[in-house]
């Protein structure tokens, strides 16, 4: 190697050594700033391609899906009394022409029911309410809700009809595609809301849920586990066609008709408004706990009569503890087996007896354990 080759490989290596000093750091940082605009262009434009998601989701806890939608209320503060109103209007609901025969079609089934005991039960026409519509606000100065129902009359055997969604009419389209929009589920023609209730997660004096499986003769979600009362609105009962319903007072009428508690027995918290959008059935959420009744005491109470019975044919009892009631809703044997409000009811008592951050990172802890185990 001559000398001129040795100086050149000298002042070269100084050269490298210079550029990786000066230029080297600088270097990197624009590469990893290149890269981390590249990442977030890219998860930007995958989100984008996603679609906006909108606010008005139903409630889900992981694998659990449902279509219970928590219109108003998140269970951390009670709905005070008188802060959710019933207005009734006047003139009944009527069917759209080409609805009208479905009902036609059940009060001939029930008359037959009732000729021929053989055929199964009867189902009476009781008189309900459909709700027309509904505002929410805020008061002024402390901005608790102020939610305002309107109510139409109407019965059971219109309900009936109109829970048929998805039934072809004569011109081949179903009620849901013409009168339902899916990006605005608060908006409905009252002949397909025919249906107003009360849930009610009852607790008892040891700190158990009460859960309870409806009937399978009954004509609304049968066999199907759910709150531990479930009362519908009663023109008749509630209102006796004088004055609007109160909720809290159509809830303690479930309480004692379905379980035997009178209202000095429990305090009873509104914790929520909820629609159910695809069945088009409306619920005041509430949550009750039992004073000095413990589960087996309620056990015996409910052993010695109540007055609707047939509605539930079996009962579980759950430590009311976030983990012990997320791991029950998830469990294999129940998870499509839930009416379509009870799991939203139980998180929302939850929130309400635990704290939003006890709840949540049970809920987190409980869909976690669901993915290992590969439940769906």
């Amino acid at each position: 190697m001559s000398g001129i080759e040795i100086v050149n490989g000298i002042v070269g290596a100084v050269f490298g050594i210079l550029f990786a000093t000066l230029f080297q750091q600088p270097l990197q940082d624009v590469w990893s700033t290149v890269r981390r605009r590249s990442a977030t262009s890219l998860r930007s434009l995958t989100y984008r391609s996603d679609g906006t998601v909108s606010t008005w989701s139903s409630f889900s806890l992981g694998p659990l899906h449902t279509s219970a939608l928590i219109v108003e209320g998140d269970g951390t503060h009670p709905i005070a009394p008188g802060a959710m109103r019933l207005q009734v209007l006047e003139g009944e609901v009527v069917l759209p022409d080409d609805m009208a025969p479905w009902r036609a079609e059940i009060a001939a089934e029930e008359e037959l029911r009732g000729q021929e005991p053989a055929v199964g039960v009867r189902i009476w026409n009781g008189p309900r309410y459909a709700v027309e519509s509904l505002a929410v606000s805020r008061t002024p100065l402390d901005e608790q809700p102020d939610v305002l129902v309107r109510l139409r009359p109407t019965d059971y055997f219109t309900f009936l009809a109109a829970q048929q969604l998805d039934r072809r009419l004569p011109d081949g389209t179903t009620p849901r595609a013409r009168y339902l929009d899916p990006g605005d589920p608060l908006s409905a023609p009252a002949f397909l809301q025919c249906s107003f209730g009360v849930n009610v997660a009852v607790v008892t004096a040891d700190h158990l849920l009460v859960v309870n499986r409806r009937a399978d003769q009954v004509r609304s979600g049968p066999g199907l586990w759910g709150a531990s009362v479930n009362e519908g609105l009663s023109r008749h009962i509630d209102s006796a066609g004088r004055h609007a319903p109160d909720l809290h007072d159509v809830a303690r009428r479930g309480m004692r008709e379905e379980l035997s508690l009178e209202s000095h027995e429990y305090a009873l918290y509104l914790l929520a408004l909820v629609l159910d959008v695809d069945r088009r059935q409306w619920s005041a959420h509430f949550s009750a706990h039992l004073k000095d009744l413990n589960g087996e005491a309620l056990r015996a109470r409910i052993s010695r009569g109540v007055t609707d019975r047939w509605e539930h044919q079996s009962q579980d009892y759950v430590p009311f503890r976030p983990a012990d009631v997320m791991e029950h809703l998830l469990r294999d044997d129940r998870i499509h087996h839930w009416a379509p409000v009870a799991p939203a009811l139980f998180h929302l008592a939850l929130v309400h007896a635990h704290g939003r951050g006890a709840v949540e990172r049970a809920e987190a802890r409980a869909v976690r354990r669901a993915g290992r185990t590969g439940r769906s």
